[in-house]
């Protein structure tokens, strides 16, 4: 009778265990997801970020000698994904002088092309979160 009681507690202990570590691994699984969602989202933010601060660089009329000012206009025109380019994108100005020409088009192209980015972070942050 004692070795019943034994073996019935060793099944029900065993069984607890297994959907314990059966919960462990989905948590785990759901952890791992969590992190790539946040990693999707951070590589989203920052190509919107470059969009944007590229575009307020050149509004600014920041010196284009300077090291960073090349370095974040050439990362922008990477990913600007050819749609929201700043010379050939979307929207294109053809008014006003020359310079108020390039503003528009950076601020406008970039602009979008930064909340394109936004959005697509969003969504597929959310399709890996599953």
């Amino acid at each position: 009778m004692a070795k019943a009681d034994e073996h019935e507690k060793t099944e029900k202990t065993g069984k607890d265990e297994s959907a314990k570590s059966g919960r462990n691994r989905s948590m785990d699984v759901a952890a791992i997801r969590a992190k790539a969602a946040q990693v999707v989202w951070l590589i989203c933010l920052a190509c919107a970020l470059l969009l944007i601060v590229g575009a307020l660089l050149i509004a600014l009329d920041a010196n284009g000698k300077n090291e960073l000012v090349r370095f974040v206009k050439g990362a922008a025109d990477n990913v600007d994904l050819g749609f929201f380019d700043r010379q050939n994108g979307i929207l294109k100005f053809d008014e006003g002088s020359p310079r108020s020409r390039v503003v528009k088009n950076a601020l406008v192209n970039w602009g979008l092309g930064g909340v394109v980015w936004l959005i697509i972070g969003r969504v597929a942050s959310r399709l890996v979160r599953g």
